[in-house]
């Protein structure tokens, strides 16, 4: 996250950015971020924010670096850019020299309340008359005015002769607190009806952030600046990145969170003290992990019967990690291993 300021201040924003946020990584810790993260077997560097593309010097030296050391490179933006047909040919076009190989706008009713639909379209086609395939998150709620559908049926999209090239993924949008209910259809939430089929948390212990405080953390998802313990550490130091790894894959609740996802833990605490309410509250994985990390009733539970899921959690991390890619290898073609 090389900065937090932000053009827009979206109510419930996950990072907690805005215009007035001034925070920002130095070019340095940048740097030393993606040299270790190199070093240590990462595919990807991904720059979010705040809006990313305000530390632009910062940006541009951080995607030449890790195309230069092999890493994959990822912008989240929100498109505020794209005032006109130049202005937003002139910023991707910088992006894609200095070696960017995903761009991914965010947008919806709160975005749109700072950077209009009409910017976010003309970023789209811009990236896609550069050759991206732009990949793009539609906040869901149950009342809003912009969707996947109204997106498309933009004039600038309808008929854009790479219109496959758009993938769209509409998220729900989070309050930041746990206890309040966000706007959702009923078939959207979490229930004892379909918890089973609700995955795994595939942020945490798989991505780790370079907040813009030079605090690291063990996850990437929204509403993560409120949980202190997915804090492993600081950007100081030659391995402060394999240390806050350390550190956080040595924890038995990050390891439940990562092989079984929250909403699952939520579920099982209920399990064992029936005044746990959880049912029909959430939709998105991370205000249920929120749930998980603020809620004393969770906490005690977990510390009192922690042990019964133990077991459990080891075998899917040795299946995931040990067993899986020894299967996968074998079922390879000998010329290929």
């Amino acid at each position: 996250m090389p900065t937090r300021t932000c053009t827009a201040a979206c109510r419930h924003c996950g990072s907690f950015s805005s215009p007035k946020v001034k925070q920002s990584l130095e070019a340095s810790v940048i740097r030393t971020s993606i040299e270790q993260a190199a070093e240590l077997g990462f595919a990807l560097i991904a720059f979010t924010g705040g809006e990313a593309t305000l530390a632009w010097d910062e940006l541009l030296e951080g995607i030449g670096l890790a195309h230069t050391l092999g890493l994959r490179t990822r912008l989240v933006t929100n498109a505020h850019w794209a005032e006109s047909a130049h202005a937003a040919s002139k910023v991707v076009t910088a992006l894609h020299a200095a070696g960017l190989d995903e761009l991914n706008i965010s947008t919806g009713d709160e975005h749109a309340r700072f950077v209009p639909l009409d910017r976010v379209a003309l970023g789209i086609a811009t990236g896609l008359e550069h050759g991206y395939t732009v990949h793009i998150m539609v906040e869901y709620r149950q009342n809003r005015s912009i969707t996947k559908t109204v997106l498309l049926a933009h004039p600038l999209l309808a008929d854009h002769p790479h219109r496959e090239r758009i993938e769209i993924v509409e998220s729900p949008w989070m309050p930041l607190s746990p206890e309040q209910m966000g706007d959702y259809r009923n078939v959207d939430r979490v229930d004892g009806e379909n918890v089973h089929a609700r995955g795994p948390c595939t942020s945490v212990l798989e991505s780790y952030t370079v907040h813009p405080d030079g605090r690291v953390s063990a996850c990437c998802g929204l509403g993560m600046e409120l949980i202190e313990e997915l804090y492993a550490g600081e950007a100081r130091g030659p391995n402060f990145l394999a240390n806050a790894m350390a550190d956080a894959e040595g924890d038995l609740l990050k390891l439940w969170l990562r092989y079984k996802g929250p909403e699952k833990i939520l579920a099982w605490a209920s399990e064992r003290d029936p005044s746990i309410q959880w049912e029909n509250m959430y939709a998105h994985n991370c205000q249920a992990c929120q749930r998980v990390y603020h809620d004393p009733k969770v906490a005690a539970t977990i510390l009192t019967h922690y042990k019964e899921a133990e077991a459990e959690i080891i075998e899917s991390v040795v299946f995931d990690e040990v067993l899986y890619p020894l299967l996968r290898a074998s079922a390879l073609p000998s010329s290929t291993r």
